[in-house]
C-alpha cells in the first residue's frame, strides 16, 4: 500500500549515484511510492565464491518480502531466443531474469550466513525486472518471470504497489520479514560501523619500513666475516641491536664451505633489553640459535654466581666481575664460547670484561664483537675492552621518524643521517618539576583519546620513578615487570636507565628533574629517542633549555 504525508522510505544512501537516466527514474519513484518502514538500497555490490554481482535496487519491506530489481533501459524485448535491448553499438544479448534471480540468491545467502542474523531462519525474497522505456504486452509470460514480476513502461505510475505485490507473489511460502529482520538485513547490507583512523596502522607501516631498511644495512655484517673483533658505533635508532641479533644468528649457524657454526653467547645489560633478544631467538630454528642470551648477571649465573642485591653497587662493580672470574676459569672448554656478542656495550663497567674474554676459548683469537653508542652512557661506568677493535659506524637513523630524529639530534655526539619516514610533529608540554608528573599522565590521557593502543604508548621518567612502574615492579619482580613491556597490552610506565636499546612508538617523556645531576644530557638523549613515531616532551622549559642546549630547545618549540 502506498504510504500518503510520511516521510517515505529510508534510502541508502540518501542521494545515490546511478549509471543511468532508467535506474534513477525508477528509484525516484519507489521513492515516492513505498511505506516509512520501507528501506531503499541502490547499487549493491556483493562477490562470492561464484562471481561479482550488482543489486540496481533492493527494496525491504515489513511484512511483504524483499525483492530484488533488474533495470533495463532504452529498448528492450523478448523471442524464441531470449532477452535482447537496443544500444548504440547495435543488438545486445540481455540477462534480466538471471542477473536479479542470481543476484537475490546471492544476497540472501550472505544475509543468511551474517551472525548478526542468527537463528531467524528463512524469509520471503523475490526478484522482478523493471524495464520503464519499454513495453509488454498483458498476457505475455515467460516461465521464467511471471507477467506480474516484470514492469514495463505502462506500470510505472504504479509501480510501489507492483513491488508489494512482486514480493508477495514470488515468496514461495517464506514467511514476511518483521520490522527487526529488516533492520539486521540492512545491518548486514550496508556493512560494519565505519572504523577511526588508525594512529597504530600507521605506526605499523612505518615500522615495516624501518625493519627493511635494517635489513639492508646488515650488508654491513658480511664485511665483518674475516674479522674476529669488532666494534660497531651508532647513534639512537640506527639499527644496532637489529644487527647483533643478525651476527648471533650468522655465527651460531655458520656458512657450509665458508666458516662452521660456533657457540655464540649474546650479552646485554638490562633486563629489559635482554628480555627482547630472548624473544627474538627463540622464534629462531634451533640451529640459528646461540647457545647463551642474555644479562652480564645471568651470564655469571651459568656457572653459580649468586643472585646478589640490585641496590649494592659494590657486588654489581667489583664482587660480582671477580667472583665471574674465578668461576669462568673453572668451565670446562665445551662449554666456553667461540664469539661473544655484547649489545649496548657503554653499560659494561672496566672489571666486566675480564670475565667476558675469560668465556672465550681462545682469549687471542676469538670473536668479540661490541655494539655501542656512547652517548647512551647514563650510568658511572667508563670500561672499554681490553683488547683492540676495529671501529665500524653506522651514521644513519632508521627507527625514528624525521620528526623525532630532528628534535634529538643535536644530542648526538656525531651527525647521523635520517632515513626514517615523515611522522606527527614532536610536542613539548611545559609544566614545572613538582607538576611534571601529573602534566605527563594527561597526556598519556590525551594519547589514548587520539585513538593509540595503550600497548604502543610509553610514559618515561628522567628524575624519580612513576608511582605506577614502583607499584608493578612490586607486584610482578623485575623480570615480571620486564615481561609486561614486550607484552604490550597496557601503556607501559619506566624510566630512562632501564630503557635503552627499547622503543615504543608513542612515548611521553617526563623531565621531571632540575638537570644538575651527571649525565642529565644522555638522559635526555636516551628518553627523546625511544619514541618511533610519537613524542611529547613534558617538563621545565628552562630546565630542558639548560640540558638540551638551544638547538633542541628550538626544535621542541621552546621560546
Amino acid at each position: 500500500m502506498s504510504h500518503s504525508g510520511g516521510s517515505g522510505p529510508r534510502c541508502i544512501p540518501e542521494e545515490p549515484t546511478f549509471a543511468n537516466t532508467s535506474e534513477r527514474e525508477v528509484w525516484q519513484r519507489l521513492k515516492a511510492s513505498l511505506g516509512d518502514d520501507d528501506v531503499l538500497l541502490a547499487n549493491l555490490r556483493l562477490t562470492d565464491e561464484a562471481k561479482d554481482h550488482e543489486a540496481d535496487i533492493i527494496v525491504l519491506m515489513p511484512d511483504i518480502g524483499a525483492i530484488v530489481l533488474e533495470i533495463k533501459g532504452g529498448s528492450v524485448w523478448h523471442n524464441a531466443e531470449g532477452w535482447f535491448g537496443k544500444r548504440s553499438t547495435g543488438e545486445t544479448r540481455l540477462w534480466p531474469v538471471d542477473q536479479a534471480r542470481d543476484c537475490k540468491h546471492a544476497v540472501r545467502q550472505y544475509v543468511e550466513a551474517n551472525p548478526a542474523w542468527g537463528s531467524r531462519g528463512r524469509v520471503a525474497w523475490a526478484h522482478g525486472v523493471v524495464t520503464p522505456h519499454s513495453e509488454f504486452p498483458p498476457e505475455f509470460s515467460v516461465p521464467e518471470l511471471p507477467r506480474w514480476a516484470l514492469h514495463d513502461r505502462v506500470d510505472q505510475d504504479t509501480l510501489g504497489q507492483r513491488v508489494r505485490e512482486n514480493g508477495w507473489g514470488l515468496s514461495h511460502g517464506h514467511r514476511a520479514p518483521t520490522h527487526d529482520d529488516v533492520e539486521a538485513m540492512v545491518e548486514i547490507l550496508t556493512g560494519p560501523v565505519q572504523t577511526a583512523y588508525d594512529l597504530d596502522a600507521e605506526a605499523a607501516e612505518r615500522a615495516a619500513e624501518a625493519d627493511r631498511l635494517t635489513q639492508e644495512q646488515s650488508m654491513l655484517l658480511g664485511v665483518t666475516r674475516l674479522l674476529r673483533r669488532v666494534e660497531v658505533r651508532g647513534g639512537a635508532g640506527s639499527g644496532k641491536t637489529v644487527l647483533a641479533l643478525q651476527q648471533a644468528k650468522e655465527l651460531s649457524r655458520g656458512r657450509a664451505g665458508e666458516r662452521p657454526a660456533q657457540r655464540v653467547a649474546l650479552l646485554c645489560y638490562s633486563i629489559g633489553l635482554a628480555e627482547f633478544l630472548k624473544r627474538q631467538v627463540a622464534g629462531w630454528p634451533r640451529q640459528h640459535r646461540p647457545a647463551f642470551v642474555g644479562t652480564f648477571h645471568e651470564f655469571g649465573q651459568q656457572w653459580g654466581a649468586p643472585e646478589g642485591d640490585r641496590q649494592d653497587s659494590d657486588f654489581w662493580e667489583v664482587e660480582l666481575p671477580r667472583l665471574m672470574g674465578e668461576l669462568v676459569a673453572e668451565v670446562p672448554e665445551s662449554k666456553l664460547y667461540d664469539a661473544v656478542i655484547v649489545d649496548e656495550a657503554q653499560d659494561f663497567a672496566d672489571a666486566w670484561w675480564a670475565p667476558v674474554m675469560g668465556a672465550l676459548r681462545d682469549e687471542n683469537e676469538g670473536g668479540l664483537y661490541v655494539y655501542s653508542d656512547e652517548n647512551q652512557r647514563i650510568f658511572a661506568r667508563f670500561g672499554r675492552p681490553p683488547v683492540q677493535l676495529i671501529p665500524l659506524v653506522l651514521d644513519h637513523n632508521l627507527r625514528n621518524t624525521k620528526q623525532i630524529h630532528q628534535a634529538f639530534g643535536p644530542l648526538a655526539p656525531s651527525r647521523m643521517y635520517s632515513r626514517g619516514s615523515e611522522g606527527p610533529a614532536v610536542r613539548f608540554v611545559a609544566a614545572a618539576k613538582d607538576q611534571a608528573m601529573d602534566a605527563a599522565d594527561d597526556e598519556v590521557e590525551a594519547l589514548l583519546e587520539a585513538g593509540w593502543n595503550p600497548g604502543s604508548v610509553c610514559l618515561l621518567t628522567t628524575g624519580h620513578r612513576h608511582p605506577e612502574q614502583q607499584s608493578q615492579t612490586e607486584r610482578h619482580g623485575q623480570l615480571g615487570y620486564w615481561r609486561s613491556f614486550w607484552e604490550g597490552e597496557d601503556v607501559f610506565y619506566g624510566h630512562v636507565l632501564g630503557s635503552k636499546g627499547l622503543e615504543r612508538k608513542a612515548v611521553v617523556l617526563c623531565v621531571n628533574e632540575s638537570g644538575e645531576r651527571d649525565r642529565a644530557r644522555e638522559r635526555l638523549y636516551v628518553g627523546m629517542s625511544r619514541a618511533t613515531d610519537m613524542l611529547v616532551v613534558v617538563g621545565d622549559p628552562e630546565v630542558v633549555r639548560r640540558v638540551g642546549g638551544d638547538r633542541v630547545a628550538s626544535r621542541l618549540g621552546i621560546a
